[in-house]
């Protein structure tokens, strides 16, 4: 799995982002290319300590899905999103972009950190794991919308 923090991939993931526009279209889901671009940036903000959204423990979450966060398994389109991530309204892409561009910048900034706090919902994570993480979730959607 593809990792965040590694240069060639970082820079993968700006060059997809950047092929977006405000008419890009998803092949699966309801979220606008927006409504995307926003609810990609709470896991970085997660990462970077910025906002927790109310996270809190969850063993069964933690014993059960915590591997395919990081693992090499594509997860599968249409996955259920947890309520609080799930974006209903309209958002401006444009201003999305800007800010998903501005929290990777910000994070790839941070990518010789070595020691990074336990996510609040699934734990510790290795500096490797927490890139891959953010990687696939990213993948994900730039997939859903053909990028």
């Amino acid at each position: 799995m593809k990792s965040i923090f590694t240069p060639e991939t970082h820079q993968e993931v700006l060059n997809r982002i950047k092929n977006l526009n405000e008419n890009s279209q998803p092949s699966w889901g309801k979220m606008t290319v927006g409504q995307m671009a926003n609810h990609c940036q709470p896991p970085l903000n997660v990462m970077l300590q910025k906002q927790d959204y109310g996270l809190k423990p969850n063993w069964l979450v933690k014993t059960f899905f915590k591997k395919s966060m990081y693992n090499d398994k594509p997860w599968r389109k249409n996955m259920p999103t947890p309520k609080r991530f799930q974006v209903t309204e309209q958002k401006d892409f444009n201003v999305e972009k800007e800010e998903l561009v501005n929290l990777l910048e910000e994070l790839h900034n941070h990518k010789d950190k070595t020691n990074w706090q336990p996510h609040p919902v699934f734990g510790e994570f290795t500096k490797n794991q927490w890139g891959q993480m953010q990687y696939k979730h990213l993948n994900h959607h730039l997939s859903q919308f053909g990028v």
